[in-house]
């Protein structure tokens, strides 16, 4: 083969490889992002979220809560939190993470994914367990709060029922 034309091959496969990769990570789990604004410094948000997952930690009485309970703190750093929720009902887990970026206002971006479904829709568990959050933590009441999202973008949001007991 030419030079010329190994490295057009070349460069074709690996542009094809990251491509089906991406095709098969976007397949492969259910997942949600979610960005918010909140005109309130980050280091309020951060805390209440943190707070706020605490707050529904793994109960006794979780069933009774409904999806409002099995939050796990997994870690915290500076203008991140990565947490899990285990769905009382389906036992499905969803790896959480925020990640908070202090301009003119608070940025947060939200990621769900689900660690064992393969439902890319999810029947909005992702979107709910990221939101439900927000809604618990009174932060959607915050100034200057604004949610982005879409069904591209957050599997299963636009059918997502959150107002579970």
């Amino acid at each position: 083969m030419e030079p010329k034309r190994a490295s057009t091959f070349l460069w074709l496969a690996v542009v094809a490889g990251a491509t089906l990769s991406a095709v098969s990570l976007a397949f492969g789990t259910a997942q949600c992002k979610i960005k918010w604004l909140f005109g309130i410094p980050c280091q309020d948000v951060y805390g209440t979220l943190v707070e706020q997952i605490k707050a529904w930690q793994i109960q006794q009485r979780c069933l009774d809560e409904g999806e409002k309970c099995s939050y796990e703190l997994v870690s915290t750093g500076p203008y991140e939190i990565a947490a899990t929720h285990t769905s009382p009902k389906s036992k499905l887990v969803n790896d959480l993470h925020f990640l908070l970026e202090q301009s003119t206002v608070c940025k947060v971006t939200g990621e769900g994914i689900s660690v064992a479904s393969k439902d890319p829709a999810d029947n909005g568990t992702n979107f709910c367990s990221l939101q439900n959050l927000m809604d618990g933590s009174h932060l959607i009441e915050a100034e200057g709060y604004k949610r982005f999202t879409n069904k591209w973008i957050c599997a299963g949001f636009e059918n997502a029922n959150c107002s579970w007991p």
